[in-house]
C-alpha cells in the first residue's frame, strides 16, 4: 500500500470497504512513483472541499449543489475573475423534473398461478416521462431479429427485447419496450442504477409522450422466459454469435404501479472572466468549461448512497480553480478574455450548458473557442489524450501543437459508437458554432491502461466509488493540467482565431 501522507487526500490507498481488483491494484502501484507536487496538493484540496460527503454528491438544484456553486464562486472571486452572470457570476436555470419513489412503486411479473416480485432499481428502470400512467398491466413478446414475422401481433403488448440485439423497426401498435441490458456492452450496464429522473428546463415545452421504456438486469432475465420454450442463455449465445433471434410470445405479463414527483427547481451556471489584454482581441473570449453537478443520493452500494462524482466532474471544476490562480500568481492577462463556464444539469441531459447557449451572456460571435473538461480520469500515466470533435475545427491543429511539445500523443476518439461526442458540454456549444473540444486520458489496445480505464467505467462510474479514496495518479493530474494551462494560454494568445474545418 503506498500513500502520500497528504491528511485527508488518500491519494493512493485500499481500505478494507473498497478493495481495488488485483489488476488494477498491481498496475497502479506499478505506475505510481511520486507525491503530488505543491500545484497538484492545491488541485486536490478543491476536489476534496467538492466532494465531502457533506455535499451529498451535488445533485442539480440540490443544497449540496448550491454550497458547491457557492464554494467555486470564493474561488473565482480570490482569484480575482470578474462575475460575468445574470445575478453577479451566477445565471439561474429553471427546470422541471419527474422521479420515480421506487420504495413507494411495485412491479411483479405474472406467469400463469406464479408472480415474482421485482425491486424497482435493481431489475428493472423505466424512462421517465410527463404523461406516463402511474398502473402498467401489459402482457409480454420477445421480439426477435430482423422485421416481426406476418401476423406477429404486438397491440397493446410490452415487447421484450435483448439490447444486443434489438430489432432496427419495432412493430407498430406496442404499448411499450422492455430491453433486456448487454452485460458486455463497452460500457458495460451496472445494478443497482443511482435513480429514476428525467429533468427538462423548464422553458422548453414537455415532450409528447412515448411508448413506455423500460430497462431490465440481464442477471435476473431469466425469469422473463419460463415456460416459453425458450432460455435466456440461448438467446444471448445466438444473439453474440450473429445469429438470428425468433419472435415468440411469453406466457407472462408484467404488472407495475409507479409513483412519481414532479417538481419545478432551479439551479445555478455559474459564470466569471478573466479580461484580456490585447485592445482588440481582448472583446474575443475563449470559453473553457466543466460541470459542478453530480448524481446526489442514490440507491445505495451496500451502505453508501452519495454518489461523489470526484472524477466526474469536481476535479475539473477544480481544474479551472486552479488556472485562475496559476493566471492571478504569475500576474498572467493573456490577450483575449478567457470566460470560466461551471454548468448545472450535466449528468441530467446537458442542461446548463444548454440554457447557457440559448441565453450567452455575452454574444455568440464573441466566443471563439470551448476546451471542456470532463470523462478525464487521471488513473494511469498521461501518454495519450484522446481529443473529441479533434479534427472538425483547427483548433485540433493547435491541441497537437500543444502536446507534442509536452511529449502527448493526440488521437481521433477509437470508440465512436459510444457516442461520447455528444455526451458532454462542448456539444452544446458546437451546436451554436462555436468550435469546441473535449478530452479523454487515452492508451493502447490491450495494454495495462485499457484494463484500468474499463474497470474504472465498469466499477466507478456514476458510483458511490468515484469518490475520494479511489486510487490516482499525481504526475497524471500535474501533467494534465500543464497541458490544460498552456493550450488556454496558446489559444488566447494566437493572432488567429479557430476556424471550422470543411470536410
Amino acid at each position: 500500500m503506498i500513500q502520500t501522507g497528504v491528511k485527508h487526500a488518500n491519494f493512493f490507498c485500499m481500505t478494507s470497504r473498497r478493495l481495488l481488483a488485483p489488476i488494477a491494484l498491481i498496475a497502479a502501484l506499478t505506475l505510481l512513483a511520486t507525491e503530488p507536487n505543491e500545484a497538484t496538493r492545491r488541485w486536490w484540496s478543491h476536489i476534496v472541499a467538492l466532494s465531502g460527503d457533506n455535499l451529498q454528491g451535488r445533485d442539480t438544484g440540490s443544497e449540496g449543489y448550491r454550497k458547491a456553486a457557492q464554494y467555486v464562486v470564493t474561488q473565482f472571486e480570490k482569484a480575482g475573475l470578474n462575475p460575468a452572470g445574470e445575478n453577479g457570476y451566477y445565471q439561474s436555470v429553471a427546470l422541471h423534473q419527474i422521479r420515480l419513489v421506487p420504495t413507494e412503486s411495485t412491479a411483479t411479473i405474472i406467469q400463469g398461478d406464479t408472480k415474482t416480485d421485482l425491486q424497482w432499481l435493481h431489475q428493472l428502470t423505466i424512462r421517465m416521462q410527463e404523461g406516463m400512467p402511474d398502473h402498467i398491466d401489459l402482457p409480454l413478446v420477445f421480439a426477435g431479429s430482423g422485421a416481426a414475422p406476418a401476423g406477429f401481433n404486438a397491440q397493446d403488448k410490452m415487447v421484450v427485447s435483448l439490447a444486443a440485439s434489438a430489432p432496427a423497426k419495432m412493430p407498430a401498435g406496442l404499448a411499450g419496450t422492455l430491453s433486456v441490458d448487454n452485460p458486455k456492452a463497452l460500457e458495460p450496464p451496472r445494478w443497482p442504477l443511482q435513480y429514476a429522473v428525467a429533468m427538462r428546463l423548464a422553458e422548453t415545452p414537455a415532450p409528447k409522450t412515448a411508448p413506455l421504456a423500460l430497462r431490465f438486469n440481464p442477471t435476473n432475465a431469466g425469469m422473463l422466459f419460463a415456460g416459453s420454450g425458450h432460455d435466456y442463455k440461448e438467446l444471448s449465445a445466438l444473439a453474440e454469435a450473429g445469429k438470428p433471434l425468433p419472435w415468440f410470445t411469453l406466457p407472462a405479463r408484467l404488472k407495475a404501479s409507479l409513483k412519481f414527483t414532479e417538481s419545478d427547481l432551479k439551479s445555478d451556471n455559474i459564470l466569471a472572466v478573466l479580461p484580456g489584454s490585447d485592445p482588440v482581441l481582448s472583446k474575443e473570449y475563449v470559453v473553457i468549461s466543466a460541470h459542478l453537478d453530480g448524481y446526489g443520493i442514490g440507491e445505495p452500494w451496500g451502505s453508501d448512497n452519495i454518489y461523489n462524482g470526484a472524477f466526474d466532474d469536481a476535479a475539473y471544476v477544480a481544474t479551472l480553480i486552479d488556472f485562475a490562480q496559476r493566471l492571478q500568481d504569475a500576474r498572467t492577462h493573456p490577450r483575449r478574455s478567457i470566460l470560466f463556464c461551471v454548468v448545472t444539469g450535466e449528468e441530467k441531459g446537458l442542461l446548463g450548458s444548454k440554457y447557457f447557449a440559448a441565453h450567452p451572456t455575452i454574444r455568440k460571435d464573441e466566443m471563439v473557442a470551448d476546451i471542456n473538461l470532463d470523462q478525464l480520469r487521471p488513473i494511469f500515466p498521461l501518454k495519450t489524450l484522446t481529443t473529441l470533435a479533434l479534427s472538425q475545427s483547427t483548433l485540433g491543429d493547435t491541441v497537437k501543437q500543444v502536446a507534442a511539445s509536452m511529449d502527448i500523443l493526440i488521437q481521433e476518439d477509437p470508440e465512436p459508437q459510444r457516442n461520447l461526442l455528444r455526451r458532454s458540454d462542448h456539444w452544446s456549444f458546437m451546436q451554436i458554432g462555436v468550435p469546441s473540444v473535449g478530452f479523454i486520458f487515452g492508451y493502447e489496445k490491450g495494454s495495462p491502461e485499457e484494463a484500468i480505464y474499463r474497470e474504472w467505467y465498469a466499477k466507478r462510474y456514476h458510483s458511490p466509488l468515484d469518490d475520494l479514496q479511489q486510487p490516482w495518479v499525481p504526475e497524471a493530474a500535474a501533467k494534465f493540467n500543464d497541458f490544460f494551462a498552456k493550450l488556454v494560454e496558446t489559444v488566447a494568445d494566437a493572432s488567429e482565431r479557430p476556424v471550422w474545418v470543411k470536410h
